[in-house]
């Protein structure tokens, strides 16, 4: 045991980071209890797109699990991976359900742009592009699929609904379903206010139960409803992706933005956990940063294999550095969690869209901390990021957002005379989106 305790301290680093197995192990606990909800979440999301329940949910606990034992294993860094929210509601009410993909093609998109991710982490060119966008334009693009995560909750909990006179109205309050979910969003940014670990899982299991007390969701008849020793099969999604046909759809509507997404929303975490954790250091730099963006891309590839979404860095591992977690020994812990979660799979297929709805409000509303980086004084600034927010949920495109974005950027840029402005790399951006537009218009 004394060998073993020596090798771990010794493979983490844990002595020079100042913590030790115990504190490592809480942290992981505390991380995974804090995302917990992606079990439910996510395949609810992605099976909207035609992709089976059981195989979702299994694909969705198979990527966390193994992606975070590889980003604690090989980057040595306190941050869990797992499909990631927004990204799976433009693979889902976007790519599948708006422009028609099936779901084997949206999951061959995810696959090429992993590819592409790695790509650009190898030859750093990576590191151009995310210095070519201004800090606006990526805190414009955080918010914006906030905004739509946020518009996509609404609607499934039939908060907003359609109307022929003015696109969207308010739909009926009293309604219990309706009701229920608006209490969710209570319960949630409740116990988030209070700082809850488990806020926003614990919100879904409340809603749930209660849903069942008023006989608004199904009640579970037996044990075997609620937990089970037997894995969940796979079978249905497992190297199912299409490649060939996401390729002669288009690289450009759909792999790019599925890149770029993934390129900042990833980036933007691990910043955001590094800092918190101390784990940056005083020119900016942090330590592993090029091997957890390495298995990120590679965790990308590996989902779509399995059947899910992108995934990507979880915010939620800053709950787990306030705890002590500073090494890749968290993030074992909670993929070793997320494996021990199989046995209560069988939950995700009781819990009702109205009572996930109010954790994508909730995850919604956080994502609007990045405008603080807005300078609302500069006009060339502030109508472009309104159009990057704005049109996301208007056009339910996220990628229709970063178009609008980036070309009006450019376009105010160069009128206010300000065009040395742009970089190179900004240009050949914004002309692909104009292209895009007028091949779709």
């Amino acid at each position: 045991m004394s060998t073993l305790t020596s090798f771990i301290n010794r493979y983490f680093g844990l002595e020079k980071k100042q913590s030790n197995i115990k504190t490592e192990v809480i942290a992981g606990l505390t991380t995974f209890v804090a995302m917990a909800y992606v079990i439910f979440v996510n395949p609810a999301i992605i099976s909207q797109a035609g992709i089976p329940m059981e195989a979702a949910v299994a694909a969705t606990i198979w990527t966390a699990c193994l992606c975070s034992i590889a980003m604690g294993l090989f980057a040595n860094v306190p941050i869990a991976v797992a499909p990631g929210m927004g990204i799976n509601a433009f693979f889902t009410f976007y790519a599948c359900n708006t422009l028609g993909l099936s779901w084997q093609t949206a999951l061959g998109s995810v696959f090429i742009s992993g590819i592409i991710f790695m790509i650009l982490t190898i030859t750093k060119l990576r590191q151009h592009i995310i210095d070519a966008v201004p800090l606006s334009l990526k805190s414009a693009i955080v918010a914006g699929i906030g905004f739509f995560i946020a518009f996509v909750g609404l609607q499934q909990a039939n908060i907003v609904v359609q109307s022929q006179a003015t696109a969207v109205t308010l739909g009926h309050l009293t309604d219990v379903k309706v009701l229920l979910a608006i209490i969710g969003i209570f319960i949630i940014g409740a116990l988030m206010a209070l700082r809850f670990a488990g806020a926003i899982l614990v919100g879904i299991l409340i809603i749930t139960i209660a849903g069942m007390c008023l006989g608004v969701a199904p009640v579970p008849k037996a044990v075997s409803d609620v937990v089970s020793f037997t894995l969940p099969s796979i079978k249905d999604t497992f190297l199912q992706m299409d490649i060939i046909g996401a390729l002669d759809y288009g690289l450009f509507s759909v792999i790019f933005t599925f890149t770029i997404v993934e390129l900042f929303d990833n980036l933007g975490t691990l910043i955001g956990v590094s800092k918190a954790a101390g784990l940056m250091d005083e020119k900016g730099k942090i330590e592993g940063i090029d091997r957890a963006l390495m298995t990120d891309s590679a965790g990308t590839m590996l989902s779509a294999a399995f059947g899910t979404c992108t995934v990507t860095s979880y915010v939620e591992s800053m709950v787990g550095t306030q705890v002590g977690g500073r090494t890749g020994l968290t993030t074992v812990v909670v993929g070793l969690c997320f494996l021990l979660a199989f046995i209560f799979s069988p939950l995700a297929a009781l819990i009702p869209g109205y009572a996930t709805a109010p954790a994508l409000i909730v995850i919604g509303a956080m994502m609007l901390k990045t405008i603080k980086n807005i300078d609302f004084s500069d006009h060339t600034e502030v109508i472009p990021v309104f159009l990057t927010i704005i049109m996301m949920p208007l056009t339910y495109s996220i990628a229709n957002g970063f178009g609008f974005g980036f070309v009006s950027y450019c376009i105010l840029k160069v009128l206010s005379k300000r065009a040395k402005e742009v970089k190179p790399i900004m240009w050949v951006i914004s002309l692909c989106f104009v292209i895009s537009f007028i091949l779709h218009s």
